[in-house]
């Protein structure tokens, strides 16, 4: 494993978790009396239990880790000292080189409890963003059952968000023979932890097998949660982008930070505009294409759309949370009432330079995995 030091500004989240970052070392202090969370918890090992998991930009002195060239790895950080966080800790990818003999090392693994935390790992790795929602909806899925704890939803939120939901998908009633209660039956179906045979006119439907209707499905969720998480944040976004445009730090700066701060901010507001877009677009693809399934009854296009989901799913997730923890983390650390700590300069181009690093640039040679349903014929049958 590497010695990792950037679990030294890790310290600055405090207690709050991220759509890139999931704070266990926290969970565990506030939660670690709880009944259920040792009854249920996400990791076997204690010592998992406490770390942090990060989606890592990958850089280009970190590929030789890795036997295939990747853009986003799911890091997992280990404090030397869960009591003080500046002393740095040990880092591992999930899938580097080596990585099961690592984790066996890291965790003090039984080979049972190693190989469940393993399958634990491989199904957030598979998620393209630690939001709590599409944590928690992708581990029920796949009969991972963990403590509340580790999901900082609020009731109201869940309430919300499920009523969205509901909207969206009861436009499908002409599918359930416009009949009100079918509607809520495939409602509740679409929506429940299980793709079962509630689901199997909605199946014929799409022309659809087993397992390329049991991704769609879930990637149909995933969009879901991702129309709904925009109208909640993004609201927030153009402040929080102000204050950023604004802020200035305390105490001196060095030549080469004033350098950086001077062009940083900038970056990141084009950065966070130019993603933003993308994932404009791809709602509005999902919106054209669902729109055509739902008011015209013509499920080719929306057929094509779900084979194209899983792919388009994983990147639409990778730009809304890289800007999803902008907003989140910037507003942890400095609140709206005005409580936020002073900053200085060294901390500052830690933050900006952590903003910039979940925007990946893509190779010239490789094309947007959103492009392909932006192409998607809309009069077709």
């Amino acid at each position: 494993m590497a010695n990792d030091r950037s679990v030294r500004f890790l310290c600055a989240l405090g207690s709050a978790s991220t759509s890139r970052v999931l704070n266990l070392l926290n969970i565990a202090t506030e939660k670690g009396s709880d009944p259920e969370y040792a009854e249920k918890p996400l990791f076997v090992s204690p010592i998992l239990n406490k770390s942090f998991l990060l989606k890592h930009r990958t850089r280009p002195d970190e590929a030789f880790l890795f036997t295939s060239p990747r853009a986003l790895a799911t890091k997992i950080i280990i404090p030397f000292d869960v009591n003080d966080l500046r002393a740095g800790g040990h880092s591992l990818f999930v899938d580097q080189r080596g990585y099961v003999d690592a984790l066996r090392t890291a965790g003090h693994y039984s080979p049972e409890a190693l190989e469940r935390d393993l399958a634990v790992l491989r199904l957030l790795h598979a998620v393209p963003s630690l939001d709590p929602f599409l944590v928690r909806e992708h581990l029920r899925n796949n009969g991972i059952e963990v403590a509340s704890s580790y999901f900082a939803i609020s009731e109201g939120d869940q309430e919300r968000m499920h009523a969205f939901a509901s909207t969206e998908v009861s436009r499908l009633t002409a599918l359930a023979g416009g009949d009100e209660a079918a509607s809520k039956r495939l409602v509740s179906a679409m929506l429940s932890n299980e793709i079962d045979e509630r689901l199997e006119p909605l199946r014929v439907t799409l022309d659809l097998t087993g397992n390329d209707f049991r991704e769609g499905i879930f990637s149909w969720r995933g969009f879901l949660y991702y129309k709904w998480s925009m109208g909640k944040f993004w609201p927030d976004v153009m402040s929080v982008l102000r204050e950023i445009s604004a802020i200035q730090p305390i105490g001196g700066l060095s030549p080469e930070q004033k350098a950086y701060l001077a062009v940083a901010p900038r970056n990141i507001i084009e950065k966070v505009r130019d993603n933003g877009l993308h994932v404009n677009k791809a709602l509005a693809a999902y919106d054209a294409s669902f729109g055509a399934l739902a008011e015209h009854q013509t499920p080719k296009i929306f057929r094509n759309f779900l084979l194209s989901a899983p792919t388009m799913f994983v990147e639409l997730g990778e730009k809304l949370g890289a800007i999803s923890h902008i907003v989140g983390f910037w507003r942890y650390r400095f609140p709206q009432d005005g409580r936020g700590a002073p900053i200085d300069a060294e901390e500052l181009s830690t933050i900006f330079q952590d903003f910039s690093s979940g925007f990946g640039e893509k190779a010239k040679d490789e094309g947007s995995l959103i492009k392909k349903p932006i192409l998607i014929d809309t009069t077709a049958a």
